[in-house]
């Protein structure tokens, strides 16, 4: 599959980037913190024979604008409400890896009658654990210690090693090509310094800051899938697990084998397991007046 290039839309006078294919429901594809929607070029050829797929760049992350401001999940999830108004897409199914989970359950809270469905890949704001190395980057000062670590020359080296081990015959994993592109992407100033506002706004030493688990029973209603890798490093399984009690009638499905990045790391079967749930399940038809029946307004 040739890579595909993204497409450019201004939002109140901000550029946002994104990745679009297909024809028919809009499935909408949310990437993890410090990435971009090249995460999911590999499965977006497989969706797309059934779907609209919209992959976008979140603000701060790869081709979009890195102003300074409002990075929380509820102004992230405001932002892809309006790319999908600008798209002319009324719904969509939400899917959201690491941070891009955490935007995807907010987008479902605030945008309940947008949103048909919703999926959480090793998904964020499940609970306080979190990879220690996150929680060091939100101390004051951090921003100091990463600007040397992506310093030119050692972003030089770790692309030459990385170049040597493809010669050698030495296949690298799905996971580290990701943590290479999200760690090759800081070395830009303004992407550094979204980062960090982005990093701050769900996690401080303590770990994830921001948690839905008081409203996952809202998503009763809300056919939902979760995937989770059973090695993953930087979000413990253990958070899926209790996502799925706490959301009746949800799935999960584990990739054995896998980490971080499941739809990296199986492709193929992402694909495959995203399509035939969206095929299995009837789309949501959601509104605000099923949350005042809840009493949470």
């Amino acid at each position: 599959m040739q890579p595909m290039e993204p497409r450019i839309v201004s939002i109140h006078g901000r550029r946002i980037a994104y990745r679009m294919a297909g024809s028919g429901p809009a499935i909408l594809l949310i990437h993890g913190m410090a990435g971009s929607s090249e995460t999911w070029e590999p499965a977006i050829e497989a969706l797309s024979e059934h779907a609209t797929v919209i992959a976008p760049d979140l603000p701060g992350h790869g081709g979009s604008d890195k102003p300074r401001g409002d990075y929380s999940l509820g102004a992230l999830a405001n932002s892809l409400r309006d790319l999908l108004v600008m798209l002319g897409e009324d719904h969509a199914t939400v899917v959201g890896h690491s941070l891009g989970g955490g935007v995807a359950m907010q987008f479902a809270y605030q945008f309940p009658d947008r949103c048909e469905r919703l999926v959480l890949v090793s998904a964020g704001g499940l609970g306080r654990e979190v990879h220690g190395l996150l929680r060091a980057l939100s101390a004051p000062g951090a921003e100091y210690v990463l600007a040397v670590a992506t310093a030119p020359q050692l972003l030089k080296a770790g692309a030459a090693i990385s170049g040597w081990l493809n010669k050698i015959g030495v296949r690298t994993p799905p996971a580290f090509t990701e943590i290479m592109r999200s760690y090759s992407a800081l070395g830009d100033v303004e992407t550094r310094v979204a980062f960090f506002d982005t990093l701050r706004a769900v996690i401080d030493l303590g770990g994830q800051r921001v948690s839905a688990i008081d409203r996952l029973y809202l998503a009763a209603d809300l056919p939902t899938l979760i995937v989770w890798g059973d090695r993953d490093p930087f979000i413990p399984i253990a958070h899926g697990h209790a996502a799925a009690e706490a959301i009746a009638g949800s799935r999960l499905e584990i990739f054995e084998g896998s980490g971080h990045f499941p739809h990296r790391d199986d492709p193929e079967r992402f694909a495959e397991l995203l399509g035939g749930f969206i095929s299995e399940t009837r789309a949501a038809a959601l509104d605000v007046q099923r949350l005042r029946r809840f009493n949470v307004t």
